[in-house]
């Protein structure tokens, strides 16, 4: 993926594999940094700044303010999404059905009476059923005359191999709700697969056989299962993930008000300085007021970095290569 990506391993584990929960403690953390250090270097005494104005009363009712705010943001989008969930009992049918017949079509597709419930296990089906029908277009060119069509068509197929393998790795043991299922359905760019199978199979349709041909059409049936499959699995874990949003967020709140609500009643700019290893105590404590009050965005942050970088990966689905770094320039030539 990180090829495909052209992005460094450090930047795509930030971005998606990481923990939200490390990714927003780490918000946090350089929340507090900056507040902190930029006290120390300012060059007022950390202290006089902060208790020579009301800025810190200021500053705590925007955070509550903010909060209230954002919680009530959260909740709105909390009940959109169940909204999705509802329906009169005809919409309700009608997805079942549709559920039940892509099922039924992928059964077909894989050969096995009933087709596996589990998604990462559907996921691993399609994949390995992928590197089946390419295992037997293979052997279907194994003996034709021109060397060059011949080359190019293993080459494609030794790519299908290696990527199948890779992602059916990844999805071995991974249970929903957990990105691992995502990260490795992202991995396999069955749309570059698909639009190559239908370019070998039109330009060679003269040249292949009958079989080799309807080995290519059934690559490419497997291939386009696997896109609206993606897709689906997507919008369930997008769901998952906005649904485990809401709760964090309105349990960090909490928190979040209370240390505002401390800083407004309670922090006093009067009080004689206290030190703490030579350095003031009201600047721990606004560093960790602003810190803390600040953790429903720093949550929200991590969150929808996840998701607006999962949704940018698959603005297309089918035939359509959006990015460069998707593409095989050595089979397209």
């Amino acid at each position: 993926m990180r090829e495909r990506a052209g992005a460094s391993t450090a930047k795509l584990w930030l971005l998606m594999s990481a923990d939200r929960r490390l990714v927003a403690l780490a918000i946090v953390a350089f929340l507090f940094l900056g507040v902190f250090v930029g006290g120390i270097v300012h060059p007022t005494p950390a202290h006089q700044l902060v208790t020579a104005s009301d800025s810190v009363d200021t500053l705590s009712q925007a955070l509550v303010g903010s909060t209230v705010t954002g919680v009530t943001l959260v909740l709105t989008l909390s009940q959109l999404v169940l909204s999705q969930e509802q329906g009169a009992v005809g919409d309700q049918r009608e997805r079942m059905e549709e559920a039940t017949t892509f099922r039924s079509d992928a059964a077909a597709v894989l050969e096995e009476p009933v087709s596996p419930t589990e998604p990462s296990a559907f996921l691993r089906a399609l994949v390995e059923a992928t590197q089946r029908r390419a295992d037997d277009l293979d052997a279907a060119v194994a003996d034709l005359e021109r060397d060059d069509v011949r080359e190019r068509i293993e080459e494609y197929v030794d790519s299908i191999r290696e990527n199948a393998e890779e992602v059916s790795e990844g999805l071995e043991g991974a249970h929903f709700g957990e990105f691992d299922v995502i990260k490795a359905a992202l991995n396999f760019n069955y749309s570059w697969k698909l639009y190559t199978a239908r370019r070998l199979r039109n330009e060679y349709e003269g040249t292949l056989s009958r079989n080799a041909l309807d080995c290519l059409d059934d690559l490419a049936g497997v291939l386009e299962l696997f896109g609206p499959a993606r897709e689906h699995f997507k919008t369930l874990y997008f769901q998952w993930e906005l649904i485990d949003l809401s709760r964090t967020i309105l349990w960090v709140s909490l928190p979040s008000l209370l240390a505002s609500t401390w800083a407004l009643l309670y922090f006093d700019g009067d009080a004689p300085p206290a030190f703490l290893f030579g350095l003031p105590v009201s600047l721990f404590q606004i560093a960790a007021v602003v810190a803390v009050a600040l953790l429903p965005f720093a949550v929200l942050l991590s969150y929808i970095l996840r998701i607006v970088t999962v949704t940018k990966r698959t603005l297309s689905i089918g035939p359509f290569i959006l990015r460069e770094t998707d593409r095989d320039v050595d089979l397209e030539e």
